[in-house]
């Protein structure tokens, strides 16, 4: 994709610091750019008082006026309930533990946000994600064929892991312009162009909710059921729980039952007798699992096949684990660690990561025997400091059974 003035690219502006920058970039690069605030929680719905979307319309609002670009908000409340939020309900409450970032990136922000974008005449849309599409200089590519999706140069802040279930399809109509950034760089970034958050702290929570304590946001449409908490080695009662949906697999904090020595872990949740178990030991083998089984498998390019390797994480930020596919049928699949090292604590609904490359600690060692990178942030397309990463491809994921 060349730059092109014509090209009207729509920005998912959420009124914080990283998709302001992405805006920057596209206006530096000559697009005409449009900025879209996507109200899908309002803080009036009985939460919290840290979901300040009026706040962040106003950042929206200021930001773009800043940069000289038009901006408007898509209201996708009903949607987001039906799509996103009675999912997450109905999976907490069958005992599993749902990721609703993962599916908000698919059915809203690459969907709903995309299509409505689409109707209105944009040829892309882009977002503040760290994240890279194949054959990625700077922001822009050339590309035959299906795209790929890879992680970004920063490591410590890329979100592949979010964006594991998208299509290329999607993707051929998306860009992530931070994706060959360093955080501290698009900080820097902010600053210099004077934005007017550009001193804002990064945002935590759930997708679009904000700053919610996820046991509180949970409380509030689930009611306490409380039952028995067990130590699985020697079956003793050794607590009371408020409700199995409060907790997840591998879980340390929050247990409520102290111990000597090595902590408490959950380490299984009985729904038909409303029982917490818990075990001591982070290495405890209840955690360790040779292998596991996925559900809902998808690749965003080329299939998967029988004894493919594959490097799998079941959390954000987790270091990977070697393995090989086996066993697909409809979807489903197992998957064999190849190393020493087992699945750590998988949970019943947790999002899958599968990719390929070189584990990404190692990318932030490559940049810095690469040369300087001071200049990074001043627009520039395409770097020599960046292009001899070794790119780690995003390959898809699944949903551990």
């Amino acid at each position: 994709m060349q730059k092109n003035s014509q090209q009207k690219i729509y920005v998912a502006l959420s009124g914080g610091v990283d998709s302001a920058v992405a805006a920057a970039l596209l206006v530096k690069a000559g697009f005409e750019v449009t900025g879209v605030y996507m109200k899908n929680w309002a803080n009036d719905q009985g939460i919290s008082e840290n979901c300040p979307w009026e706040k962040d319309v106003e950042d929206v609002r200021l930001v773009a006026e800043h940069l000289g670009i038009p901006w408007k908000v898509y209201n996708f409340e009903r949607e987001y309930k039906e799509r996103i939020l009675d999912y997450f309900f109905a999976e907490y409450k069958a005992g599993r533990t749902p990721n609703p970032d993962i599916l908000c990136n698919n059915l809203v922000k690459f969907d709903l946000f995309a299509q409505r974008a689409f109707s209105e005449g944009a040829s892309h849309i882009a977002t503040g994600h760290y994240a890279r599409r194949e054959s990625q200089q700077g922001f822009m590519w050339e590309k035959q064929g299906k795209l790929g999706l890879y992680t970004a140069v920063d490591s410590s802040k890329d979100q592949g892991y979010f964006l594991q279930r998208l299509s290329s399809a999607q993707l051929e109509k998306a860009l992530f312009p931070l994706g060959n950034y360093y955080k501290s760089e698009v900080r820097v970034m902010a600053k210099d162009l004077g934005l007017p958050n550009a001193a804002k702290k990064d945002s935590q929570g759930i997708c679009f909710i904000g700053d919610v304590d996820v046991h509180d946001f949970i409380r509030k449409h689930l009611s306490v059921k409380s039952g028995d908490i067990i130590e699985q080695e020697t079956g003793k009662k050794v607590g009371k729980h408020d409700g199995l949906w409060f907790y997840t697999i591998g879980q340390r904090h929050g247990i409520g039952v102290s111990s000597t020595g090595e902590p408490y872990f959950v380490v299984e949740k009985r729904i038909e007798t409303n029982e917490l178990l818990i075990a001591k030991g982070h290495n405890n083998p209840l955690l360790q699992h040779a292998k596991i089984q996925v559900a809902q498998l998808h690749a965003i390019s080329e299939p998967f096949y029988e004894g493919e390797e594959v490097m799998v994480s079941l959390r954000y930020r987790e270091k990977p684990t070697q393995a090989k596919i086996e066993n697909i049928v409809n979807g489903t699949a197992t998957l064999v660690s190849q190393e020493t090292r087992k699945f750590w604590a998988p949970a019943a609904g947790q999002g899958t990561l599968l990719y390929q490359g070189e584990s990404e600690c190692k990318l932030s060692e490559i940049v810095e025997k690469t040369g300087k990178i001071s200049d990074l942030y001043r627009y520039s397309t395409d770097s020599e400091t960046r292009t001899e990463i070794r790119r780690v491809e995003i390959l898809g994921g699944g949903v551990v059974l």
